[in-house]
């Protein structure tokens, strides 16, 4: 039976990046929680140790039951019976292993139940979950919903919550309508209070992924007479109290196994978390970032599988005589899937790291004042952290998207065929780069970080890092394709027009991006030579992809702008 996580050497690389000491240290204060529970570590050693264990279980659940179970999940699907969900019966059973194995809560802290595991070994769980069923990890990654409770309601929230999640209740982050996708502000849930000081909602929510959970949270219009975000605030409905129904689940192109659906609210009792008016503006901001890492790591999952289904086929399959990975057309596909997986688990670990800083320092921030370094290092981090968010998530599910269509092109008429895993995966993979935020708006979130320097500023530190001898070649490219997209830019701003750099936005945040995912895979070829081969060819890839902007970009006349409006 396979491993998910052993089988991937690549995994145990991220794992011990050199920024891993600073993040555990932090995390477990000096190891302070040794003396109160037998399972805490004693020392980084045994931290690093005890997220290689479990994630090793996690592989081997993921290798075994939930890969197994996943075309089952996928024939079978959920379904409604009186307002509440059934999952598949796969779906089920791997819920129940994963509740058995303690994967739940992960994140959260040992005083509520949970193995106080950093950001970057969860992301890597969910990387592995993504690998083996695509749908099934929305559900067991939903549970990074309590990282929104722990960081914004009050302890009493906390403690009747988190525990319960850490125990295996699932959650669901209840935000879209059907009036209101993606322009969260037009949400009209409502939620009114009543003579006691409790609240009530109701209203309809669509599109809701895992939407009876047991624990949800709501964002909903708290204030009488607002059309806006200020009006918004976000609530805890627990399904214990009844008042929620699931009206139907949608019938979907993927990820089957996850039910996503339409929920009716009729007076549903429910807590307010934090502020009035704070939903929108600071608490789902914050849950959606969490968000789109999770899906980052969903698409490298799904990047890993294609890559490994067409691998293995390739091998497999003979035309001519030979094995089709012998031809050069086949083997060129295969290489540039492998480096666009390898950059995007490059950026999406980078940036998990990045996270895990800012964040830790925001927890350490509620039991101490911070010095003015660590306060400085806190915002250096969120920096980041908030630069590279819509970078991963945007490039990494087109990337993903890119992978799954190639692992069915190498496939050729049987990768059509339902006999074949690569179908499912390719179908599981196109909602990667449309859920929690598309593509597009990913750009909206990164074009700042273009136009205020941010990624240029990281380019330069990652530029000032010393490589081997025999990898310089790749860096002399990334300084040439550094100066293409500064010239590019400076372009682009010197016309003033917010409308034009809008336009253009894609183009110089894929740019950015192509060139930041260039140093990482550098980075990983200089501390391991089994990435040399895969950065040299993300490095031509990127070459041509910064040529092919730059080029667009100095060649545009800003007048010619009116031809691309759509008819």
């Amino acid at each position: 039976m396979a491993n998910f996580y052993t089988d991937n050497p690549d995994l145990r690389h991220h794992l011990n990046h050199p920024l891993m000491e600073k993040i555990v240290e932090l995390k477990e204060r000096n190891y302070s929680d040794a003396a109160k529970y037998d399972y805490a570590p004693m020392d980084f050693a045994d931290a690093m140790d005890s997220y290689d264990k479990v994630l090793e279980i996690v592989g081997d659940i993921c290798g075994g039951t939930i890969a197994d179970n996943a075309e089952g999940v996928d024939h079978d699907g959920p379904k409604v019976e009186n307002g509440r969900v059934i999952y598949a019966p796969g779906t089920q059973e791997n819920l129940d292993l994963c509740r058995k194995a303690g994967l739940m809560g992960m994140a959260m802290p040992r005083r509520l139940g949970g193995l106080n595991f950093p950001i970057t070994p969860y992301i890597m769980a969910a990387d592995i979950v993504s690998r083996a069923d695509t749908g099934f990890e929305n559900l067991w990654g939903l549970q990074d919903c309590a990282e929104t409770i722990y960081e914004f309601a009050d302890e009493d929230q906390k403690q009747r919550y988190i525990p319960r999640v850490c125990q295996g209740e699932t959650m669901s982050m209840d935000l879209t309508e059907p009036d209101a996708g993606s322009d969260l502000q037009s949400v009209m849930l409502k939620a009114t209070q009543k003579p006691d000081g409790s609240w009530v909602l109701n209203g309809v929510k669509r599109f809701i992924t895992n939407g009876d959970s047991d624990i949800h949270l709501v964002l909903a219009r708290s204030e009488e007479g607002t059309r806006d975000g200020r009006g918004l605030s976000m609530f805890i409905y627990d399904k214990r109290n009844g008042g929620v129904d699931v009206r139907r689940i949608e019938n979907k192109m993927g990820i089957k196994g996850s039910p996503t659906c339409e929920l009716t609210y009729k007076n549903a009792p429910a807590e307010l978390v934090g502020s009035r008016r704070m939903g929108l503006i600071k608490y789902v901001m914050a849950l959606m970032n969490g968000a789109r890492l999770g899906i980052a790591a969903q698409s490298v999952g799904v990047s890993e599988r294609a890559y490994r289904e067409a691998l293995a086929y390739a091998k497999d399959r003979k035309q001519f005589g030979k094995a089709i990975i012998e031809f050069p057309a086949v083997a060129e596909m295969l290489s540039v899937m492998k480096a666009k997986l390898d950059a995007s688990r490059a950026l999406l670990y980078e940036t998990a790291r990045f996270v895990d800083i800012y964040k830790i320092y925001e927890d350490i921030a509620k039991e101490r004042s911070l010095t003015a370094d660590e306060r400085k290092e806190m915002k250096h981090y969120s920096k980041l952290a908030d630069a590279c968010t819509p970078l991963v998530k945007g490039m990494g599910s087109e990337y993903c998207n890119q992978n799954a269509y190639d692992c069915i092109q190498i496939h050729g008429g049987s990768g059509f065929m339902k006999d074949y895993a690569c179908e499912r995966v390719y179908r599981d993979a196109r909602i990667t780069s449309i859920y929690e935020g598309t593509t597009q708006l990913q750009v909206v979130a990164a074009i700042r970080h273009v136009t205020t320097g941010n990624y240029l500023a990281m380019i330069r530190e990652y530029e000032a890092q010393a490589v081997r001898e025999d990898l310089q070649w790749i860096k002399d490219v990334l300084i040439g394709l550094t100066a293409q997209y500064e010239t590019a830019v400076s372009a682009v701003t010197a016309v003033n027009d917010t409308t034009y750099t809008d336009f253009m936005a894609r183009r110089m945040v894929e740019m950015a991006g192509n060139i930041i995912m260039g140093y990482l895979m550098l980075s990983d070829a200089n501390r391991n030579e089994g990435f040399s081969r895969s950065a040299g060819v993300y490095c031509k890839l990127a070459q041509s992809e910064v040529a092919r902007h730059a080029d667009f970009i100095a060649a545009f006349n800003p007048a010619q702008i009116d031809l691309y409006k759509a008819e």
